[in-house]
């Protein structure tokens, strides 16, 4: 299932698997993601993403959501985040594209990216955790270190990222930085030289590494549910330290979290709490700028 998948994820900076999602968690996530969206929109569930906010800290300005933060958290209940996280296909995918044994792998982010209810929204070009007017030679720098990557998976039919493919290994051009240098989505992504717009069905994940140029939109009158996450490993060091620990994972670090997981996760979560002690001396702060979004679509 995840052979052949490395060459491309290297050369393009993305790699679309099918079949991570297996049936028997296909529908158990659905449900699970119905009921954290109910807490979230209802104001149950406060860990979210709020309109007009497109990085952390995502504070309280909006009552429209369009994401909900920490749905591994015991205080949702929802064991089967964590189960499929830890699963077998997964983990083997990421140590595929990591190039590492299971024993290094890290626990790290999953989150969920919806719909929101009001408000049509986007997000500015970007890269996960290199500001946008870093100088070429910043760019040079960030990108040699920063080898990482997110995944996306689908439950609904998913086109809400764009990506310039090949972009995690070269700096902007003059064009692209113009295009992503300001704090406002696009007004059309596909005005970015290289964009391309990826399509997911139901079920499919697509694996991205954290430098490509990206951005996404959100259509309020279109579902979605896509499961938002990261795995790390223990090679990533304190390069992963700050996009990993500005969500506020010092939950993750505690006895009722860890005892509600697989002996796999466990491991998992163990790497996540040295690096978090790791960071205690470093003033880490947020990756990218964020002030209020001035474009809601």
């Amino acid at each position: 299932m995840t052979s052949g998948i490395k060459e491309m994820y290297d050369e393009q900076g993305y790699v679309i698997v099918p079949g991570l999602v297996t049936p028997e968690h296909f529908t158990s996530l659905r449900k699970a993601c119905e009921r954290v969206i109910t807490k979230t929109r209802s104001g149950v569930w406060p860990h979210r993403r709020t309109v007009g906010r497109q990085f952390p800290p995502y504070g309280n300005d909006n009552p429209d959501s369009w994401g909900v933060q920490h749905v591994m958290h015991p205080d949702l209940g929802e064991p089967i985040f964590a189960e499929w996280y830890t699963s077998e296909g997964l983990l083997a995918a990421a140590m595929e594209l990591l190039q590492c044994k299971e024993d290094e792998l890290q626990m790290e982010l999953f989150n969920l990216l919806i719909n929101p209810l009001h408000h049509d929204f986007a997000l500015r070009w970007h890269r996960d955790d290199v500001k946008e007017d870093a100088t070429a030679d910043e760019e040079v720098q960030a990108l040699s270190a920063w080898k990482y990557g997110i995944f996306d998976s689908a439950l609904y039919e998913d086109s809400c990222l764009y990506i310039v493919p090949g972009s995690h290994r070269v700096p902007r051009t003059a064009e692209q930085r113009t295009l992503s240098i300001t704090q406002d989505p696009p007004k059309n992504p596909l005005d970015m030289p290289g964009a391309v717009q990826v399509t997911l069905r139901p079920g499919e994940t697509v694996f991205y590494n954290s430098n490509l140029l990206h951005c996404a939109t959100y259509d309020s009158k279109k579902p979605r549910c896509t499961l938002h996450a990261c795995i790390g490993d223990v090679r990533g060091g304190s390069t992963r330290a700050r996009n990993v620990l500005q969500h506020g994972l010092q939950w993750m670090t505690e006895d009722n979290f860890s005892s509600q997981l697989s002996e796999r996760g466990r491991k998992m979560v163990l790497h996540l709490v040295a690096m978090q002690k790791g960071a205690e001396e470093q003033a880490l702060g947020y990756s990218l700028n964020n002030r209020l979004s001035s474009l809601i679509l």
